[in-house]
């Protein structure tokens, strides 16, 4: 057995399962999930008419997939990538590799970067998407978690990291906008990192999951960034982005890796080994999502239905702001209850007694060397249910706070 399995620390819904085991949720109410980040508006007709598409299926299926993706698919993703982040005709041969989903594919690319036989850090925000800490870990690097204080708006702070932490970078991981707290990383942000990674030489992986999920201006990309230092090579950055939010469709398990081609190449070779080719159906009707923005925009609207709906019920109680992009809110609810583990202890008392179920802040986080956890006394809300099932929601959350105030 690989011994740095021992390493892994327990997912935050596997924990969230434990908190909740055995406690019984409010009978007369029905549950409303909050907790988990999938999204549940209806994909696009379009969509589901090409995936019924018999003639197609049966082609499909009668064939093994490409690892590379077919060039249709490599050329929609390319004319995304340039289009929605201005850049100068990316590369569809070369720039660009469609994943299954991002997450599986945030997890292999570190095993690419990452060297086995060298004491190596990782860098990735805290809080942060699990899979980063796990994919650093079996790579045999230590993770290095950069706090997302509200002090600094919520941005990875990277002012207290040294000249001798950085030299021992070899991967940086970024969330941009950012889960859970739906930060977007400016320009000026993005370009400063750029700049230690040439002084250092280390790799950025960008998740960039929730771009098309905004509100007033448009995300910016890493690879945005490299163009506007006038990298148009994209030297040691990547994007990782994905069918999932954008589209309403993480059932397909679709997404792309895009930026430095010396990058790409050697993760298309990983891939040839590892044998993540996407099902060849998918990557037809993956194509064809990236090349439509109308289903995009309606997603959007939906979203921001959602938040105008339900942001003056919370703010009763709460202090929430919109986020920049993304569908999660990350309020503070340690006023509400005051304990030595206030956001265990407000999920586990919401779901008993308002039958809504949230995560705790602390799942999605680690406490840092000073003893600070940045989600301790913070909740994630996922707004990904219907408008109508998220506005009882708040309205339960409001009912709870007043209760216990």
């Amino acid at each position: 057995m690989n011994p740095l399995f021992a390493n892994l620390q327990a997912y935050p819904f596997e924990r969230l399962n434990a908190l909740l085991a055995g406690a019984e949720s409010n009978p007369a109410l029905p549950m409303i999930p909050l907790s988990l980040g999938e999204p549940k508006h209806a994909a696009a007709e379009f969509l589901l008419d090409q995936y019924a598409n018999r003639e197609s299926l049966t082609a499909a299926l009668g064939t093994y997939p490409v690892t590379k993706g077919v060039p249709e698919l490599r050329s929609a993703i390319a004319g995304f990538v340039s289009r929605r982040f201005g850049l100068q005709g990316v590369n569809r041969d070369t720039e660009v590799l469609p994943v299954n989903g991002t997450r599986e594919a945030l997890f292999a690319f570190a095993q690419v970067v990452l060297d086995p036989g060298k004491r190596s850090v990782t860098l990735m925000p805290n809080p942060f998407y699990q899979i980063y800490e796990g994919a650093a870990v079996l790579g045999g690097s230590t993770p290095y978690y950069v706090p997302c204080n509200e002090s600094n708006r919520f941005s990875p702070d990277f002012s207290a990291i040294d000249e001798a932490l950085w030299s021992q970078v070899s991967l940086v991981y970024l969330c941009t906008p950012g889960n859970p707290t739906g930060r977007v990383m400016s320009i000026e942000e993005l370009t400063q990192l750029i700049e230690l990674s040439d002084r250092h030489d280390f790799v950025i992986a960008s998740d960039e999951c929730y771009s098309e999920i905004w509100f007033d201006e448009p995300p910016v990309s890493i690879l945005s960034a490299c163009a506007a230092m006038g990298r148009h090579d994209f030297a040691n950055c990547v994007a990782f982005n994905s069918l999932s939010k954008r589209s309403s469709l993480p059932g397909l398990r679709s997404g792309y890796v895009a930026g430095d081609a010396r990058l790409i190449e050697s993760f298309l070779l990983y891939r040839t080994y590892h044998g993540s080719a996407m099902p060849a159906h998918n990557q037809q009707l993956s194509a064809s999502a990236w090349g439509d923005e109308t289903h995009v925009e309606a997603n959007r609207a939906l979203y921001r239905q959602k938040f105008e709906a339900v942001l003056p019920t919370l703010n009763n109680h709460f202090e929430v702001d919109w986020p920049d992009a993304g569908f999660y809110l990350w309020p503070r609810v340690d006023h509400v209850m005051r304990s030595a583990q206030p956001d265990e202890d407000f999920t586990l008392a919401l779901f008993r007694e308002q039958a809504v179920k949230v995560v705790p802040g602390s799942y999605l986080s680690r406490t840092g060397p000073d003893g600070t956890n940045p989600g301790y006394g913070r909740v994630r809300l996922a707004l990904v249910a219907p408008v109508e099932e998220c506005v009882a929601a708040a309205q339960r959350i409001a009912t709870f706070a007043e209760a216990h105030l």
